[in-house]
């Protein structure tokens, strides 16, 4: 009886030996068969109880080196089964075949439009500013000389936070001018886009959400003369260096006076067209001189202080500048219109 079993486990190993799995289905039979939880190596060990006293240790060493000769093998196995397989894998790939284009993206027309406008104001002076987007009514409206009865007010046209009381989604980034006034002595120069909210029925021409670029200097002696100035190196680097600007008397709470600037239609060079509605002007944002009492209000001493503001909305300036008739579209995401603008950078 025990020189059967040690016959048995001599045959193992050789039978291990002379294993040679190429493949990983091969290779995970073998580790199976010998060094899974039923491999065939457990029911010797337990027949060491029919094995002479003076013969255990041998027979107990021959199938322990049954069983390290399996785990070797199948360690060293496993390396050279992984490079054959890579290597298989390798073979499959033809190397001169054209490789798959990579999608291209590109900058929402939207960013692109705005970086364009920061970019201008940059090159005289202006710093970008920028602030939140839930903002209390003070910041908004008061610092901002919006009478009490102003129908902006309304809950017709301003989100206010239900569960917080004078809090409310920024209708304009005015906000950000008045809490740079408030923390910061002239002289001012900056420009503060972001978007912003106000309860509006959505259709081509109105959004109830939307992006806009305020400016605002404030320092000794700034006059209308130089407002215009500044809005007319604008608009030619914006739209052309043949586009000519005009201004109507306008009102704003928080500018006097203020104003509307048109820029002659540089699509149709002002001859008349549907988009300057055959006028030959196209409005592209309000301005004035910023009001003595919202200086005051906002800590600056408006008898040694004068300043000028403007603000526009980065959707107009980017309908005309690629010729789009609904507003709807910059924020629907239609892969049909943004794939428009891949070379818009």
């Amino acid at each position: 009886m025990s020189k059967e079993l040690f016959d048995n486990v001599r045959a193992l190993i050789e039978e291990i030996e002379r294993a040679q799995p190429t493949t990983p289905e091969e290779l995970e039979q073998f580790r199976i068969r010998y060094l899974g939880s039923k491999n065939v190596l457990k029911p010797l060990m337990g027949q060491i109880r029919h094995i002479p006293n003076e013969q255990k240790r041998e027979y107990g060493r021959l199938v322990n080196q049954a069983k390290q000769l399996a785990e070797r093998k199948y360690q060293e196995l496993k390396e050279v089964v992984a490079r054959a397989a890579e290597a298989a894998e390798g073979q499959d790939l033809d190397l001169t075949a054209p490789g798959e284009p990579l999608e291209q993206g590109a900058i929402h027309p939207l960013s692109t439009t705005l970086n364009r406008i920061v970019r201008i104001f940059e090159r005289i002076g202006f710093t970008v500013a920028e602030e939140r987007e839930i903002e209390d009514d003070w910041h908004n409206f008061t610092a901002m000389n919006t009478p009490e009865d102003h129908p902006a007010r309304d809950m017709q046209d301003t989100y206010y936070l239900r569960d917080v009381p004078g809090m409310l989604l920024r209708t304009h980034t005015s906000s950000v001018q008045a809490r740079v006034m408030t923390r910061q002595q002239p002289p001012i120069r900056i420009i503060a886009p972001g978007r912003v909210y106000r309860n509006e029925t959505i259709s081509a021409r109105a959004h109830c959400q939307f992006h806009q670029v305020e400016g605002l200097y404030v320092d000794e002696g700034v006059s209308f003369a130089d407002l215009k100035q500044t809005l007319l190196y604008f608009a030619r680097q914006m739209f052309g260096p043949r586009v000519r600007i005009r201004m109507r008397p306008s009102y704003f709470p928080f500018t006097e006076p203020s104003a509307e600037m048109d820029v002659s239609c540089f699509i149709c060079d002002a001859k008349g067209c549907n988009i300057c509605k055959y006028t030959g002007w196209v409005e592209i944002l309000g301005c004035g001189m910023v009001d003595p009492q919202v200086l005051e209000n906002c800590g600056i001493d408006p008898t040694r202080y004068t300043g000028y503001a403007f603000g526009m909305g980065i959707e107009r300036q980017a309908m005309l500048l690629y010729g789009i008739n609904d507003i709807r579209l910059f924020f629907e995401n239609d892969v049909r219109f943004l794939r428009q603008f891949r070379a818009a950078f």
